[in-house]
C-alpha cells in the first residue's frame, strides 16, 4: 500500500491487493520468547517491546496491516496459566502498538479474534462462553481504533460463524475478515465442505473469507481454487510457510524427511519452505486473483519481502534484497578483483575441486 490510507473496506471494493503478515505465535516461539504448545502470548506482558519491534519488521517487510498480536490472548486460554487478571492489559497494550506502528508506516490495524479452546458445537453453555470470549476482545478492539477485525484459525464453520456474529453485534460496524483452518480432508470438524463453509460466511456479511494457517502454499492453493469458484468477493490464502504433502497436507502432520517421525511443533525447521518456494506461490495467488494475501506460522521478514516483490512492491526490506553479483566469491566475475582466486573459491564450494591426493 503507498500513498494515503484508504478506508479498508473501499480498498476491498475497488479491488486493491492487501498484503497480510500473520505468524507472530510461531515466531516468538521459535526466537524463545513464547512456550510451544499452549501458544499463549505472554510476549506481550513480559517483553512488549519486542512485540512492538516485530510490527515494525513486518511493516518493514512489505505488510499493508499490522495485526495486533491477541491471537489466543483471550480469557480462557490465560485463566490456565492464571494470569486472567491480565487478559484486558494484554488485549490494550498489544492494540495500541499496533495502532502506533499502523500510523507511523501507513498501514491498517488489524484486531483479532481466533479460536475460543472453549467452543462446543451442542452445548449452549460453551457458545454462551465463547462469544464472551469474543465480545470483549472485540469491544477493546473498537476502543483502540482497528480498522477491521479478523477472526481466524476455526476448524468448526459453527464457531467462525459464531465469530462472525459477534463481530457484526459489537464491532460498531467494522469489517471481518474470517478465515478457517483446512485440516484434511477438505471439510470443517463440524462436517462442512470448506467452500460451502466460506460461501456461507460470505452471504452473512464477512468482507473477506479464505483459509489461514495450516496448510503450506501446495496444499492450500488447489483449495483457494475451489473456494473461489462459489465466493463472490475477495478470498484471504495465508498459508503456513512449510512445504505440506499430498500426503501430509498440514504442517501439524508433516515427517521429517530422515527420519519418519513427527515434526510438529519443535522440528519444523527442517520442512520449511524455500524463498523460491513462497515466491512461487505468492504469483501463482497473484495469477488466479487472490486479493488478501499472506503467511502465517513460520512467517519472518525474509518471507514476506518475496512475497511483497512478487506483487511488484518494493518495501522499505528491499533495499537488502540478495545481490549474489556483489559476493566476493560466489558472485565474482571477470572484471571483478581476484578473479582467478574466486574461481578456486567456487571449486571448493561447490565440490569441484580435486586435490592430487583424492
Amino acid at each position: 500500500m503507498t500513498g494515503t490510507r484508504t478506508d479498508f473496506k473501499t480498498a476491498l471494493e475497488n479491488g486493491d491487493t492487501i498484503l497480510v503478515a500473520e505468524g507472530y505465535v510461531r515466531e516468538f516461539g521459535r526466537r524463545g520468547y513464547l512456550k510451544m504448545g499452549p501458544f499463549i502470548p505472554e510476549v506481550v506482558l513480559d517483553y512488549p517491546h519486542l512485540v512492538q519491534n516485530m510490527y515494525e519488521e513486518f511493516a518493514h517487510a512489505g505488510s499493508d496491516v499490522v495485526e495486533a498480536l491477541t491471537y489466543y490472548g483471550h480469557r480462557e486460554k490465560l485463566r490456565l496459566i492464571g494470569r486472567e487478571d491480565e487478559l484486558e492489559k494484554l488485549n490494550r497494550s498489544a492494540l495500541k502498538m499496533a495502532r502506533k506502528v499502523a500510523d507511523d508506516h501507513n498501514k491498517w490495524m488489524a484486531a483479532g479474534i481466533c479460536n475460543s479452546a472453549v467452543y462446543e458445537p451442542d452445548d449452549e453453555k460453551a457458545r454462551s462462553e465463547t462469544k464472551q470470549i469474543f465480545q470483549e476482545q472485540i469491544e477493546w478492539a473498537v476502543e483502540e481504533n482497528a480498522d477491521y477485525i479478523i477472526g481466524e484459525t476455526f476448524n468448526d464453520y459453527g464457531e467462525a460463524a459464531l465469530a462472525l456474529q459477534s463481530i457484526q453485534e459489537f464491532g460498531k460496524g467494522l469489517p471481518a475478515v474470517i478465515t478457517l483452518t483446512a485440516y484434511f480432508p477438505d471439510v470443517t470438524t463440524d462436517n462442512v465442505p470448506l467452500p460451502e463453509a466460506c460461501r456461507r460466511l460470505e452471504e452473512h456479511g464477512a468482507a473477506v473469507v479464505g483459509l489461514n494457517c495450516g496448510r503450506g502454499p501446495r496444499t492450500m492453493i488447489p483449495l483457494i481454487k475451489e473456494i473461489k469458484k462459489v465466493c463472490k468477493g475477495p478470498i484471504a490464502a495465508l498459508p503456513v510457510p512449510f512445504r505440506t504433502t499430498d500426503e501430509c497436507k498440514t504442517f501439524q502432520s508433516l515427517k521429517d524427511p530422515e527420519t519418519g517421525k513427527p515434526v510438529y511443533p519443535n522440528d519444523l525447521e527442517c520442512v520449511r519452505c524455500s524463498n523460491s518456494d513462497i515466491r512461487y506461490f505468492a504469483e501463482e495467488a497473484k495469477e488466479i486473483g487472490i486479493k488478501y494475501v499472506g503467511l502465517c506460522c513460520g512467517n519472518c521478514g525474509q518471507y514476506f519481502r518475496e512475497l511483497a516483490e512478487a506483487f511488484g512492491r518494493r518495501p522499505l526490506a528491499s533495499k537488502y534484497s540478495t545481490d549474489m553479483k556483489k559476493n566476493q566469491f560466489l558472485g565474482a566475475t571477470k572484471g571483478n578483483v581476484n578473479t582467478a582466486r574466486a574461481d578456486l573459491i567456487r571449486d571448493f564450494v561447490y565440490g569441484n575441486y580435486r586435490h592430487e591426493n583424492c
